[in-house]
């Protein structure tokens, strides 16, 4: 005969398994990452009306990503609407030999970016909102610098910029050279 705190585990247990078999996330060809989670909240007549919003990076590794910026009541909500947002607006990154082709120098806002290529062996050195972003790419050796403000929403949407601003200039060398 079993004691009543055996069955309690046996049956824990059994749930344990199977809450963990239903949560478990499909694999994906992305890597998503949750660089900043805020918790904001607005005065409203009936009191405070508390929400979240997370920033996300989806980089497959490989020269494409994304980022997204999600808000919800919830923060699980919030996640998840920022790594649906970031899949839908990859974009492409030229990479030659685990690296970006050229400098480049992105002013947006009051965030300014120096992205620069590194030598093989070098690895990524990049600040935290920068160093998700080029690792998400797939980029292995960068040189990189925030100068301006520190604010990590920002710094990530200029880096952004100065990737979509190399694939069109490399494109445009790239017509160049073909005429």
């Amino acid at each position: 005969m079993q004691k009543a705190h055996e069955r309690e585990d046996l049956v824990s247990n059994s749930m344990n398994n199977n809450s963990r078999q239903a949560y478990q996330k499909a694999p994906s060809e992305f890597d998503e990452q949750i660089v900043q989670i805020n918790r904001v909240s607005k005065k409203t007549k009936g009191g405070n009306k508390i929400g979240f919003s997370a920033l996300t990076v989806v980089g497959d590794k490989k020269g494409r990503v994304g980022v997204g910026l999600g808000k919800a009541p919830d923060v699980a909500a919030a996640i998840r609407k920022g790594v649906s947002y970031a899949k839908k607006h990859l974009v492409e990154v030229p990479i030659v030999n685990g690296t970006i082709p050229f400098r480049i120098d992105v002013k947006l806002g009051a965030a300014k970016i120096m992205l620069k290529p590194a030598p093989p062996g070098s690895g990524i050195i990049a600040g935290g909102a920068i160093r998700s972003v080029v690792s998400a790419a797939g980029i292995v050796n960068i040189s990189s610098k925030m100068l301006g403000t520190e604010n990590k929403i920002s710094n990530i949407y200029a880096t952004l910029d100065a990737l979509k601003q190399i694939t069109e200039q490399a494109r445009k060398i790239k017509e160049r050279r073909a005429k």
